[in-house]
């Protein structure tokens, strides 16, 4: 698998060597002030820049140059053989007033593919945005101000203080773009989701800087039924999911991706699929990415929504002062439409849980939760090291593993790690799953914690080899009930 998948992203990045080597050779640079584009941080730009790009693409495409400077700027919309190049000491400011703002494809009755942006693409190809230079939302003035607007009643949707994601701008928007580039520049303070690329084809985002702690619903970046995209050597600090992987239509999903050598801290999970997944997810490598003081999950793959992941591999994977190493859940918050998760591999994992006030609060460094008619399967874990403070004491514990049968299952929960309160093991928690293979696993904690190490429920064939448990006072290593096949060397 991991073979065939290498071969298809050479194929693919040659590809696209071939066609940024070939527009170079015949694009033309065009400065700002050439179209009276003012570098004054007051002028509000808009209009001068969206003929800049309409007249480069409309000749044969180029590149629109913005030396240092701030250019204040609603929303514009990117055109195909345009790229946007912000040199170092450029700051494009995003206008603070809510209507400075378009929607696109509003022939979508999901907000998300309908949601306002600073920089909008529909269905355009050979676009980029490259530059040492930053774009500013300016998010939480502007979301202030859409606030404002809810209270005056001329926009619908949430509240004063927290307006509905739909009616916050984010930074960048792009819906069934081919051939896209974000290189080098920096994003800061989005009104919502920092960036979303959605149905879009052989992207690369390279090299990338975002800060967004603006407002709530920040996530760094959210591929949204992607194909060919490759997201790497960036750094992400968001108050939400780091990297986010969302699929919103039941008919598309995500495939053929490439997450490598990115670095997170954030309020939610570090990488994440599937808290939005209709269609899919599927031919994923997540490959050597660190996650530092993060709240949720370094690595969370959710099928919640009828979506089915599969092919997914994690190799390398760094985590310092977060809530949970890896969480795997099926679950059916559509009711009919269940979804499914299979065929995962993670390995070279390294994570240190953080310290909790109240230690049975400190999770499992892993939690695969299926349901009883959706089960987890052809699970592999390699080499993974988790290091818990342990502490928990029986006698403030409400569950153990004397009555973990009664554990909910909330099939139509929002996913997280947590989602189930206590449970009955500090270092690995797995129900509903069949056919896994856990070679090479390292926990420990410490401090003693009455807890078991691992607790299995409903789960068959399972072997763990080269299993390492250091507690101090340990005497269980491994818990079942209602399973079978359980094989540990």
């Amino acid at each position: 698998m991991i073979k065939s998948i290498t071969q298809s992203f050479i194929i693919w990045l040659t590809a696209i060597f071939l066609t940024i080597n070939s527009l170079t050779a015949t694009a033309k640079d065009y400065p700002a002030a050439y179209f009276g584009i003012k570098a004054d941080g007051i002028s509000l730009n808009t209009r001068s820049i969206q003929y800049g790009i309409d007249h480069i693409s409309q000749n044969g495409g180029g590149v629109l140059i913005f030396p240092a400077g701030k250019y204040l700027t609603g929303c514009i919309h990117i055109k195909s053989g345009v790229t946007l190049h912000l040199e170092e000491g450029t700051v494009l400011l995003g206008s603070v007033n809510p209507l400075d703002y378009d929607r696109q494809n509003t022939a979508f009755d999901h907000n998300f593919n309908t949601s306002l942006a600073l920089i909008l693409g529909l269905n355009q190809k050979d676009v980029a945005i490259t530059g040492k230079g930053i774009i500013d939302g300016q998010g939480k003035e502007l979301a202030a101000n859409v606030g404002e607007m809810l209270k005056k009643g001329l926009v619908k949707g949430g509240s004063v203080n927290r307006p509905n994601e739909d009616n916050r701008p984010m930074i960048i928007n792009l819906f069934g773009c081919e051939n896209v580039t974000v290189k080098n520049i920096t994003l800061k303070n989005s009104a919502c989701w920092t960036e979303c690329y959605n149905q879009c084809k052989n992207v690369v985002i390279d090299s990338i800087k975002v800060e967004s702690r603006a407002f709530w619903n920040n996530d760094g970046i959210d591929i949204v039924d992607c194909t060919n995209f490759k997201l790497s050597n960036s750094y992400f600090n968001s108050s939400d999911d780091g990297i986010c992987l969302k699929s919103l239509q039941p008919d598309v999903l995500n495939q053929d991706i490439l997450i490598q050598n990115n670095t997170m801290t954030t309020d939610a999970s570090g990488i994440k699929f599937g808290t939005a997944s209709l269609g899919g997810f599927k031919n994923i490598r997540i490959i050597n990415n660190r996650v530092f003081d993060t709240n949720r999950s370094a690595i969370a793959l959710e099928a919640v929504d009828g979506a089915v992941i599969e092919n997914i591999v994690v190799d390398g994977l760094q985590g310092v002062n977060i809530g949970n190493a890896i969480f795997l859940r099926a679950g059916a918050r559509k009711g009919t439409r269940k979804g499914k998760v299979h065929n995962i591999q993670i390995q070279n994992v390294d994570v240190e849980i953080r310290t909790e006030k109240n230690p049975l609060k400190a999770l499992p460094g892993i939690v695969i939760a299926g349901m009883p008619d959706q089960i987890i399967n052809n699970i592999r874990l390699k080499n993974i090291s988790i290091k818990q403070a342990g502490g928990a004491e029986k006698a403030l514990a409400k569950i153990s593993i004397d009555n973990m049968a009664g554990i909910p299952e909330k099939p139509d929960s929002y996913p997280e790690y947590s989602m189930f309160g206590e449970l009955p093991a500090w270092g690995a928690y797995i129900r509903h799953a069949q056919d896994l293979q856990i070679i090479g696993l390292k926990i420990t904690t410490a401090k003693a914690d009455f807890r078991t190490a691992i607790a299995l429920d409903d789960v068959h064939q399972i072997t763990f080899k080269t299993l390492t448990v250091k507690e101090p006072k340990s005497k269980n290593k491994i818990f079942s009930i209602n399973s079978s096949q359980i094989k540990t060397n």
